[in-house]
């Protein structure tokens, strides 16, 4: 089982100055999960999502921490593969680029960028995003496969050579972003790893697990965007830990809470969020948040699921190390290959970031490592199966 760091650059501080300073600590903490003995780090793409997430450009961040560091694997989680966003001709450009500077280091995942907030920046349709991400990845794991590369589907691209080309041939390792059950199944379907993206907690990561297995197992592989695919399930892991357990939960629970009121926004039109107060009472304020946005769904005639307020569920590794531990081996039982952490949420302090990775690497990760040491140019987990 591998252990990871996922960014979104989220800021309850929307300064120009904040957010520089942002940027450079988001850096300063993938260097130092190298150093802790993290496996990757993630970044995600995102566009004019205020407070929500600042990683615009995340193959200029992922590059940046590529020069600073020497064996951490850097994955796109993910490249917004609409063509719109990328024409997949200019991803793998930049992936190919990225993947030769870091001797081979790079993972890409695919994923819709599908707010609506997004997609009208770019002429994205929301009816043409699942279609194009297919396509993107059928592109990009065939780019490299002859001199010159040409393609007849909804785009047409006439013989090119498409320059340079990565290490790690004939693509880098591919996943998908999975943020419903749906997609986890279509993820299995196209051979391509499951980045679980979601806080709904251990029951659906249990179901989740089950439900990329089966589809595994009933794929006969006609729809694999690869001839190499990726078998992999990424679980993400709320996570703040502190010798106080009281302290890391309340730090935990209010940066969730600022995460999920900015993702509402954008996706219900909700209020900006709410950035809080350290003498706020954590769960009172979750609860009131909770509210809040069931109202909301009600109000929109949205039907309300078991999983539609999961954002709002705080059973993660908030804690000490002991409760991180006995969540993450939670995890493992469900059959994660990888821990995604996910520690830098709007409101919480550069500090508690890095004592929560510095908790990892000291204690969290060795009990969990085995003995056997991955080359740096292997696929961490991510099984390619023929």
């Amino acid at each position: 089982m591998q252990f990871s760091m996922i960014f979104e650059a989220q800021t309850a501080d929307t300064s120009p100055e904040f957010e520089r300073q942002l940027l450079h600590d988001c850096v300063e903490q993938a260097v130092f999960a190298e150093e802790m003995g993290f496996d990757r780090i993630w970044a995600v793409e995102h566009h004019c999502l205020k407070w929500y997430a600042h990683m615009s450009a995340p193959e200029i961040f992922l590059t940046y921490v590529a020069a600073k560091t020497s064996h951490i694997r850097l994955g796109h989680g993910v490249v917004c593969m609409p063509f719109g966003y990328n024409h997949p001709l200019r991803v793998a450009e930049r992936v190919a680029t990225l993947d030769s500077l870091s001797g081979g280091r790079l993972d890409v995942g695919a994923g819709r960028g599908a707010t609506l907030q997004e997609m009208s920046a770019f002429g994205v349709q929301p009816e043409d995003t699942y279609d194009q991400v297919e396509e993107s990845l059928q592109i990009l794991s065939r780019v490299w496969l002859e001199e010159e590369f040409e393609w007849h589907g909804s785009l047409e691209i006439t013989p090119h050579p498409i320059i340079p080309r990565p290490i790690q041939m004939p693509h880098p390792p591919l996943y998908l972003a999975c943020t419903k059950r749906d997609t986890v199944k279509l993820a299995a379907e196209l051979g391509v790893g499951a980045l679980t993206l979601g806080f709904a907690g251990l029951d659906e990561i249990r179901t989740l697990r089950e439900i990329y297995d089966e589809a595994l197992e009933e794929t006969d592989g006609s729809r694999f965007v690869t001839s190499q695919p990726t078998v992999h399930f990424s679980a993400l892991c709320p996570t703040i830990v502190l010798d106080d357990r009281d302290e890391a939960f309340r730090i935990g629970a209010r940066g969730q809470r600022f995460f999920a009121e900015a993702i509402m926004h954008w996706n219900l039109g909700m209020p900006p969020p709410n950035a809080g107060s350290d003498d706020d009472d954590a769960i009172a304020e979750m609860e009131k948040s909770k509210e809040r946005y069931v109202a909301k769904i009600s109000e929109m005639e949205i039907p309300l699921t078991p999983n539609s307020a999961s954002t709002y569920n705080l059973e993660h590794a908030y804690g000490n190390t002991d409760d991180a531990i006995g969540y993450i081996t939670e995890l493992q039982n469900l059959g994660a290959d990888e821990i995604m952490c996910i520690m830098q949420m709007g409101t919480v302090p550069h500090e508690a970031i890095m004592e929560t990775i510095q908790a990892y690497g000291e204690t969290i990760i060795p009990h969990f490592r085995s003995s056997t040491r991955l080359s740096n140019n292997t696929f961490p987990t991510a099984r390619r199966v023929s």
